[in-house]
């Protein structure tokens, strides 16, 4: 992707070096995000994220009547995140010159957001309202509660601002397999993508609603949110074209495939306590938005 020398979004709030925080808010890593809508993180690829160990964790989540799905992602009470750093996180050097690299990358990703969702909003007949980006380092406070690198990038709708651990990218990487600047931007894309549907009233109702459903009618509902902000990213990366360079594409949907739930929990369970979709749907989604104009096309059965 080309993006150096472009013009960085505004609305970045650099929180890294304020060291651990976030004290006070309701939620935490404790009883998960509240309503929080993140970027998954599972149990990684070898040592302790074993399969023998994933199989016999899952047997003992399920014989305590718990998700097992909820305590890899690190969320027991909100919509789930496939991405759990919690054992064994990788960091680089707070405020080091791969970490200043990368906010700037985040800069430009955010920025060309705000131009293709301003513009489309405006298209339509609306505004879009930009959110903000929180760059933090370890622990910093959300609206949604205590923001935990563990626990991945996030949307929070409490106060429309995305989180992320800079370090998370070199996890995406390293441990995922999922290399590349397109798939980091995708990673921001898709959590923008919640803010879309935070503005256009999607988030909200989800919210409502799930508080009276069973668990597995909210998990199967939780999918459909998460698929349609790949689907949302997917329209962005549409958008991004000019900067893109042979082979970006690929690894924003090579980094789909890598979070789907199947994939990250290894077939271990079943398909009902999914939260975010399957790698292949994933991809698929993706691969609508790039050829959509509309958001009505992202429609994955989220109910009117």
């Amino acid at each position: 992707m080309r993006w150096q020398g472009r013009e960085e979004s505004s609305n970045i709030e650099d929180r890294r070096g304020e060291g651990g925080g976030g004290g006070g808010l309701g939620g935490g890593l404790g009883g998960g995000f509240n309503n929080g809508f993140r970027i998954p993180i599972g149990g990684g690829r070898g040592g302790i994220g074993s399969l023998a160990v994933i199989i016999i964790f899952v047997i003992i989540a399920m014989a305590m009547g718990i998700n097992p799905l909820d305590l890899l992602t690190g969320n027991t009470t909100s919509v789930n995140s496939p991405f759990d750093n919690s054992q064994g996180q990788t960091t680089l050097p707070p405020q080091g010159a791969g970490e200043d690299q990368l906010r700037q990358f985040v800069g430009v990703v955010v920025k060309d957001t705000e131009t293709f969702w301003g513009s489309y909003f405006q298209q339509h007949g609306g505004t879009y309202s930009d959110p903000k980006v929180v760059l933090y380092s370890g622990q910093t406070a959300s609206g949604c509660g205590t923001a935990d690198s563990s626990a991945g990038p996030f949307y929070c709708p409490e106060d429309q601002k995305v989180y992320i651990d800079l370090s998370f990218y070199q996890q995406l990487r390293d441990q995922f397999g999922a290399p590349g600047d397109f798939a980091q931007a995708y990673v921001v894309a898709h959590e923008v993508g919640h803010h879309v549907q935070d503005l256009l009233g999607i988030l909200p109702k989800f919210n409502q609603r799930r508080q009276s459903m069973s668990q597995d009618q909210a998990n199967a509902y939780s999918v459909k949110v998460e698929l349609q902000a790949d689907c949302f990213a997917g329209m962005w990366a549409r958008g991004e074209q000019q900067y893109l360079d042979s082979g970006d594409v690929q690894e924003a949907i090579n980094a789909a495939n890598q979070i789907g739930d199947d994939t990250l929990t290894h077939n271990t369970i079943s398909p009902r306590q999914y939260t975010h979709g399957t790698s292949a749907q994933r991809m698929q989604w993706f691969k609508t938005g790039m050829n959509s104009t509309d958001v009505s096309q992202c429609d994955t059965g989220i109910p009117n």
